[in-house]
């Protein structure tokens, strides 16, 4: 596709069967990537009288000074890791790399190519949300303008829904999902809400003050992941010989500690804020991690597990 971007752009009239045969493709290939290109913004026409295809050389950026690092990084996150993450609006992220890489010079567009071919990325888990656009669009548009929106958002626990006014403060992705945080007229303080479950969403002409200042990280604090829950626990935890390189080699946690027994295994130590997020992580584990400290926590797995259990037989 990038191909024909660049033969568009270069001021020539392009022929089908042209551009087929210097890219040594089919036509039905060419007018694929022609299709894709109309789907994501670019404004190429058609000249019925020369029967050929073309593009203002003006849509596209004036050179960047990039060297071959520099543009490569780029367009791999563009190319490769945009369907990585569940991010808005692709069709524009395409664009812009697009854009992007018609400045370059030919060596260095050439390189990013090569490189490009040789680098995979493998998508993890997704949440599914096929409004994203819109959603997100909407939600970003009321936190620059301290707008309230109203929203009918579902609740899969009670398998219902539920209308709330929303003072949306931060947008926020985390794991797989994207959530809005603000403070909810239903839950009367600040709550995360993932943006997959809103059903409706409509932006109120009344706004709110934000008189709290809302600072994302002051609001995280030591949550495991994104729930604080007000208390903070010591956790220490031992992890088997066969999986503790592979815990220890990410840090998932700011407060984590690590200590490697003789034996081979490691003893992993965090204060975090609240225990439910992080019971859920040491259970993804197994009979492959101890829980030492606190006997809260370890109480917790054990009651867990055996509820599994039962209902396994």
């Amino acid at each position: 596709m990038i191909q024909i971007l660049t033969a568009l752009q270069s001021g020539r009239n392009n022929r089908v069967v042209e551009l087929a045969e210097v890219h040594d493709t089919s036509r039905r290939t060419i007018f694929r990537d022609l299709n894709a290109l109309k789907e994501i913004g670019v404004p190429y026409y058609y000249d019925a009288k020369a029967g050929a295809y073309s593009i203002d050389p003006g849509f596209f950026l004036p050179s960047i000074n990039l060297n071959r690092k520099e543009a490569m990084i780029l367009l791999l996150m563009v190319h490769k890791m945009r369907n990585h993450a569940n991010m808005p609006f692709k069709n524009s992220i395409l664009l812009a790399a697009m854009k992007l890489e018609n400045t370059l010079p030919p060596q260095i567009r050439r390189y990013c190519n090569t490189a490009l071919r040789s680098i995979s990325i493998r998508p993890g888990p997704q949440a599914k949300m096929d409004s994203l656009d819109q959603v997100f669009a909407q939600l970003l548009e009321a936190v620059l303008r301290k707008r309230i929106v109203n929203m009918r958002y579902y609740l899969p626990r009670e398998q219902r829904s539920v209308v709330i006014d929303l003072s949306p403060y931060h947008l926020f992705y985390c794991g797989i999902r994207w959530y809005v945080l603000g403070r909810s007229s239903f839950h009367k303080h600040i709550r995360a809400f993932r943006l997959c479950r809103i059903k409706e969403l409509n932006i109120l002409d009344k706004c709110f003050l934000d008189e709290e200042k809302f600072d994302i990280q002051e609001y995280l604090g030591r949550a495991w992941s994104m729930v604080p829950e007000g208390r903070l626990y010591p956790v220490k935890l031992r992890f088997l010989p066969e999986v503790a390189h592979d815990v220890t080699e990410v840090q998932w946690h700011s407060t984590q500690t690590v200590t490697f027994q003789d034996d081979g295994s490691a003893i992993v130590e965090f204060r975090v804020d609240g225990l439910n997020e992080i019971t859920w992580w040491i259970l993804s584990y197994g009979d492959r991690v101890q829980v030492l400290a606190p006997r809260t926590l370890r109480q917790r797995v054990i009651e867990i597990a055996q509820k599994m259990v039962s209902a396994n037989r």
